[in-house]
């Protein structure tokens, strides 16, 4: 068996374009969906069975396709016909280039398309670093297009709707084109053959064979990327893409030298979900003979392997082949590549970007408190691109996503799946507050009320310190006025003050310096300093005031370089600060732009980042620094 990923931006006809493959030869294809409108089409071509995994569009998506791509001998990105719309193909690019997948790029509604063919590829290929050559180009009568010329066995075959296509002969008016787009083809394949390129300076015609076999291996090493053209809707150019599959897709073994896999890894997860009534499924690619039931997996015995209908048991499955595995919990989408004991490390490639879409989340119901944190950590198992971490300040779940979309796809699972109806609410920026300036407080802690009584008497400076010092304390007192026992305490009591200034906020970046006292040789104690120490820093603060502090978190914003400029009043229209943007260097056609931003403009970054870069691009975000917070 072999199998290919089907990917693109969203509504470039994906879903469409499998089933026109898979409905080929097999009247009946199998199709399962899974978590994030994920889905596998299982079916046979020539007697020979495959399986397409389906992923869905959309940046908050891109975290789902790694496991998809890893489990793939090769993939299909399906684009829109339109040059403006390459933009929106540049993220789905830039992770096969990374992954080193066989890759073919399948121009979709081509019967609608406006702009050429070659302008189509050129746009394309601003974001990819490996060269994008037609395999096909278009004939036109008039504006409509109604077949194509394969550049290879330089045969013409005409459209008929919903059927294969006719061989026809190839128009006189375009052998001069055809002619012009094979030499080109044949150029950059002759880049990887040595032979072909002697023919080519000899001025010598290589066979259509010889063609096919070049394109074959510059396909299977990555070498170039071949474009094909159709219309899925009308099942136009579906048997030319599957043919090319079919006999230049690499098998199972180049997967396992790509991943670097060895003889430890026996299987590799794609997909998975929680299924009602059935519980966890993982979508199986087997690397190794005997994956079945009983035997074992991740370090613990796999329960049943099926079918896609989830009934049809299996049994062992041979490497190449998938399967459904159930009664598996152990298996989880975070670590996909399992060996027997334990599983492997992932590719760098393959490890999903970071959540910085953060929300505090809580049942709606106290009573299902329990049943939300073990259902988030059943979806965090399948779901490789959320988070779960603890607010500090008020203990509540924090839910990190990859987007408003993707964040309302979990809030639904919950209440779907799980039963459990939740609210989420913005998580407040981590604001604190510091001494506004330098004071001395004189402070005297005396109590009497029958017995032993409490005494304390200090003199302390408070001031502020720089941003990110923390805090510090230090003592001078000379002549045992505060005996060297009690100054710990004074300390414990000072740290135990910043927990809550006058406005609520923690307090940081300030320094108490112990200067003089009193103690009473009966009434002082530990606790006496202690209490002392504490009051008279909060005395300080409410005396001297304080300066409330927000959160500033340097920002990485990865996208397209089209729209780097787009970013600049963006970030500046948000209190933000530009640092700069510049090209990334493995990743054509990108820039990295760096910004400073107020934590509290994160929700509003999300909000317009999508709209200023046509949902292409993303970004990452660390703490940088507290800065002064001014009305």
């Amino acid at each position: 068996m072999r199998v290919v990923t089907i990917l693109g931006p969203s509504q470039a006809g994906k879903t469409t374009l499998v089933q026109a493959l898979a409905s080929l030869d097999d009247e009946k294809p199998r199709r399962l969906e899974l978590y994030g409108e994920a889905a596998v089409t299982r079916f046979t071509y020539m007697d020979e069975p495959w399986a397409i995994l389906d992923c869905p569009g959309g940046t908050h998506n891109l975290s789902l396709i790694p496991p998809a791509l890893a489990a793939s001998d090769a993939a299909v990105l399906c684009v829109p016909a339109e040059a403006e719309a390459a933009v929106l193909a540049a993220p789905y690019l830039r992770l096969l280039e990374e992954a080193g997948l066989p890759t073919y790029i399948y121009i979709n509604k081509i019967d609608a398309a406006t702009d050429r063919t070659s302008d189509i590829t050129a746009a394309l290929q601003t974001y990819c670093s490996h060269a994008i050559v037609l395999r096909q180009i278009p004939i036109r009568e008039g504006s409509t297009i109604v077949g194509a010329i394969d550049l290879i066995s330089e045969r013409a075959w005409k459209y008929n709707e919903g059927e294969r296509s006719a061989l026809v002969e190839l128009p006189p008016a375009m052998r001069a084109r055809e002619q012009e787009a094979r030499a080109e083809l044949l150029d950059h394949l002759a880049d990887f053959d040595d032979h072909l390129l002697e023919e080519l300076i000899e001025d010598q015609k290589p066979t259509s064979d010889e063609v096919y076999e070049v394109a074959t291996k510059a396909l299977q090493h990555h070498d170039l990327i071949p474009a094909f053209l159709g219309a899925a809707a009308h099942r136009n150019g579906m048997v030319r893409l599957m043919k090319s599959l079919r006999h230049e897709a690499p098998g199972i073994e180049a997967l396992i030298a790509r991943l670097g896999l060895g003889t430890d890894a026996v299987a590799v997860g794609a997909f998975a979900d929680n299924v009602k009534h059935l519980g966890k499924v993982v979508l199986l690619r087997a690397v190794a003979n005997g994956v079945g039931p009983g035997q074992k997996l991740a370090g613990n015995n796999v329960g049943g392997v099926v079918d896609l209908d989830a009934r049809t048991t299996l049994g062992a499955l041979s490497a190449g082949e998938i399967g459904l595995v159930v009664k598996s919990d152990h298996l989880a989408l975070t670590a996909p590549i399992y060996g027997h004991d334990g599983t492997l490390d992932l590719p760098a490639w393959a490890k999903p970007r970071g959540a910085t879409f953060r929300n505090l989340i809580s049942p709606a119901s106290d009573r299902d408190d329990a049943r939300l944190s073990s259902a988030l950590a059943r979806l965090i198992e399948i779901d490789p691109g959320m988070a779960l971490t603890q607010d500090q300040r008020t203990g509540k779940t924090v839910l990190s996503t990859q987007g408003p979309l993707h964040q309302r796809r979990i809030v639904e699972r919950l209440d779907d799946v799980f039963g459990v109806q939740v609210v989420t609410e913005p998580l407040q920026p981590a604001l604190c507050e510091t001494i506004a300036k330098k004071i001395e407080i004189h402070y005297r802690h005396k109590k009497q009320s029958g017995g032993a009584g409490q005494f304390a008497d200090i003199v302390i400076d408070v001031m502020p310190l720089e941003r990110g010092a923390g805090f510090t304390f230090a003592e001078v007192i000379k002549g045992g006025t505060v005996p060297r026992n009690y100054i710990p305490s004074v300390e414990a009591g000072a740290k135990d003050a910043l927990g809550e200034g006058p406005n609520g906020y923690p307090v940081v970046d300030i320094g108490v310096t112990l200067k003089d006292g009193k103690y009473h040789a009966v009434d002082s104690s530990d606790f006496a300093f202690h209490t002392a120490g504490r009051a008279g820093v909060k005395e300080a603060f409410e005396t001297a005031g304080t300066r409330v502090l927000q959160p500033i978190r340097r920002i990485a914003i990865d996208v397209p370089t089209v729209f780097s400029g787009a970013l600049v009043p963006l970030i500046s229209g948000l209190h933000g600060q530009v640092l700069g943007f510049e090209n990334k260097p493995d990743a054509s056609g990108w820039d990295v732009f760096e910004a400073l931003l107020p934590e509290s403009a994160e929700a509003e970054l999300f909000q317009q980042l999508g709209g200023a870069t046509r949902g292409t691009a993303w970004y990452g975000s660390v703490l940088e620094r507290y800065e002064e917070m001014h009305a």
